[in-house]
């Protein structure tokens, strides 16, 4: 398995996401869904890994990636103005993706998915909220809310197929590109209500954003490359693919 397979396993994938999602309207004012191409890397490990992958555990996937689609149009929404025809519409597509998950879900008759979905979508609003919240909260807690968020669906997804043994991989994974994701943010001024509450706990603890981030990110990623290479479950090619995308993600964070 090289680069080029992962990359047309990932975007087979997205394809097929987009297909059961399409719509005319919403495509032209709110473009195609938005879908983390990171995300789908990782919710396509245990099949880049070998495991057993059938046609049921091909479409709970394609339905986990319209999942993340839904939530990802209302994240999208300004908050301050959601009075244009196209913030309008972004919502609506958002809807419009619920609407088909739960359609597929239907069809399909999977209700142990539905149960686990459910309940990971519950948990990632639930810790999206707290953002919101008056409670002081430390930057673990902060942390932790996050990983929810990022990776919630997919461990379900996991949790559902017997993928549990992937599941801190992926965690920390994604944690660590949404850390990135803030840290560059923060730089570039466009501070979001998640950087926020980091900073506000970070200097409730006598430090700083920055060394509070920077320390993160560094701890992960090298708790990250030593469970990738202790883990004997990981065949050597995805082993070498999931380290050089920590690699690669140390090299853009040094840069």
């Amino acid at each position: 398995m090289n680069a080029t397979y992962i990359q047309n396993s990932i975007a087979q994938l997205k394809k097929e996401i987009f297909m059961d999602v399409r719509h005319r309207t919403l495509q032209k004012y709110t473009g195609t869904p938005v879908i983390d191409e990171n995300q789908l890397f990782y919710l396509l490990v245990p099949f880049l890994n070998g495991e057993e992958w059938l046609q049921e555990q091909r479409e709970a996937a394609i339905t986990v990636g319209i999942v993340y689609a839904a939530l990802s149009a209302h994240d999208h929404i300004k908050e301050l103005d959601a009075t244009s025809k196209e913030q309008q519409l972004t919502v609506l597509a958002g809807d419009f993706y619920s609407g088909r998950y739960y359609e597929i879900l239907a069809m399909s008759g999977n209700v142990a998915l539905i149960r686990k979905l459910s309940q990971g979508i519950v948990a990632r609003c639930e810790h999206q909220i707290k953002v919101y919240e008056a409670t002081k909260r430390s930057i673990e807690q902060w942390i932790a809310s996050m990983s929810t968020i990022e990776s919630g669906l997919i461990a379900k997804f996991f949790e559902l197929y017997s993928f549990e043994k992937y599941i801190p991989i992926v965690e920390k994974s994604l944690i660590i590109l949404r850390l990135e994701r803030e840290w560059v943010a923060y730089h570039r001024g466009q501070v979001s209500l998640m950087s926020k509450a980091l900073e506000e706990s970070a200097r409730f603890d006598g430090t700083t954003y920055y060394s509070v981030i920077q320390d993160k990110i560094v701890q992960l990623k090298k708790e990250l490359l030593q469970e990738i290479t202790e883990a004997s479950f990981l065949q050597g090619d995805v082993k070498q693919a999931l380290q050089a995308r920590v690699e690669a993600s140390i090299a853009s964070t040094n840069g």
